[in-house]
């Protein structure tokens, strides 16, 4: 029996973690952008901030949401310990079937939300990419990102196109062991490897990119892509 025909351990619904660092600018917007197109939604929601140590108010800010939207809770990193441990804590928080994470800066619109539900009839994860990814970035992103794909292919082979937002059942991310402990997004990789070891289907859906609401992108520094040099080496001795 496959793990999407197993009885599912979470109620149905769906979990949306809004990652924070340092985004007081955009984080209120963005949460109720996505809280609006989950009211509309025919299943129960959550949305979890999880705010890493942010230090410019935004803790604040998501505290003031879950006191005004009973249906909002907060996750607070004392300090700030990178997008690793975002995600880590973005795939396990979720108390609903589905689960899906969303950034605090506003580029990606929040009625991907249905448009990737939709396709669990046929799928266990939905893989998001843009299909203009990297047109209007920075050369410098561009030149990394490019390194990126081209180091991933040569030490695992073909994988799933992937940019940006991840939709999965919960109930799956419990029959993995993740071991990514680093800063940066290497988790991710880690996840949708480990799904596809254990025969998960995994479907891809276009999406678009907006422009950050306000801040600079905190992916592309130098700690996180060492950090992600590095995970990326001892995940492939793993696989």
């Amino acid at each position: 029996m496959s793990a999407a025909t197993e009885t599912p351990v979470y109620p149905r619904g769906l979990t949306v973690a809004v990652m924070n660092y340092n985004e007081a600018k955009s984080l209120r917007a963005v949460v109720e952008e996505i809280r609006g197109v989950c009211l509309q939604l025919d299943r129960p929601f959550e949305l979890v901030i999880i705010n890493d140590g942010s230090t410019d108010g935004s803790g604040e800010i998501a505290d003031a949401l879950a006191r005004e939207y009973p249906d909002v809770r907060v996750i607070h990193h004392p300090t700030n310990l990178g997008l690793g441990a975002v995600y880590r804590n973005g795939f396990l928080c979720g108390r609903y079937e589905l689960s899906t994470l969303f950034p605090a800066d506003g580029q990606f619109d929040a009625s991907i939300i249905p448009q990737f539900i939709r396709r669990f009839d046929e799928a266990d994860m939905v893989l998001g990419y843009i299909p203009e990814y990297g047109k209007n970035r920075k050369w410098l992103a561009r030149f990394f990102s490019w390194g990126e794909r081209l180091l991933v292919r040569v030490m695992f082979g073909k994988f799933p196109e992937f940019q940006g937002i991840m939709m999965f059942r919960r109930a799956l991310v419990d029959k993995v062991k993740l071991t990514s402990r680093g800063r940066g997004w290497i988790i991710q990789m880690e996840l949708i490897l480990r799904f596809i070891r254990m025969g998960a289907r995994i479907v891809n859906e276009p999406t678009g990119l907006r422009a950050r609401m306000s801040g600079e992108s905190k992916v592309n520094n130098l700690k996180s892509i060492l950090s992600n040099l590095r995970q990326l080496f001892v995940l492939r001795l793993q696989f």
